[in-house]
């Protein structure tokens, strides 16, 4: 188990502890709208890449200053990485009609493209912004061509910062995401 796990066992059991059970949040599901025309037609979508501050089950928000806090007692209701896959996975099907999964691959037949997206920054700013940057590959396993490029996207969180209005900011970043992602990466 890795140090970020240990850290997020640890600090849920003293919150047990200390007589209070964390509250649970789940990322609001925007719908992605639209349909936008792709090269491809199946996506595999890998796990995404997240800094390690984005992988815990505590909610990180910056303060002042730069450092990273977490919001008290509320934790992500799904593990960060898997929910960011799912929540990928269900804008780009529904943007592009296409048959799009999360790694591993569940079809007999190969997807025609690979993608990989590796996050720098998935953080609720100090600024009251929530913001997603990093960088995104397509392998093409049909022998088109092949793209990399990088994102920064950032939506407003309502104030004063909550988990539900930071919830709803990276519901709404990755929904912006999964647009740029079809519009860019799989055309």
């Amino acid at each position: 188990m890795g140090l970020v796990r240990w850290l997020a066992l640890i600090a849920f059991v003293v919150l047990v502890a200390c007589g209070g059970t964390p509250a649970l949040i789940a990322v609001s599901e925007p719908t992605a709208e639209g349909r936008v025309r792709v090269s491809v037609a199946s996506v595999e979508l890998k796990e995404p890449s997240l800094p390690g501050y984005a992988l815990a089950d505590e909610i990180p928000l910056e303060e002042e200053g730069g450092l990273v806090n977490v919001v008290e007692a509320v934790l992500w209701a799904d593990k960060p990485a898997r929910a960011i896959s799912l929540e990928l996975t269900r804008h780009l099907s529904a943007l592009t009609r296409v048959r799009v999964a999360s790694a591993p691959w569940p079809f007999e037949a190969q997807p025609d493209a690979s993608l990989d997206v590796r996050f720098e920054t998935l953080l609720a700013r100090a600024d009251g912004r929530f913001q997603a940057s990093g960088q995104y590959f397509v392998a093409r396993l049909d022998g088109g061509r092949e793209r990399s490029g990088f994102f920064d996207l950032s939506e407003t969180i309502a104030q004063p910062a909550t988990a539900q209005s930071i919830s709803d900011a990276r519901g709404r970043v990755i929904r912006a995401l999964a647009e740029l992602l079809a519009r860019e990466a799989l055309r």
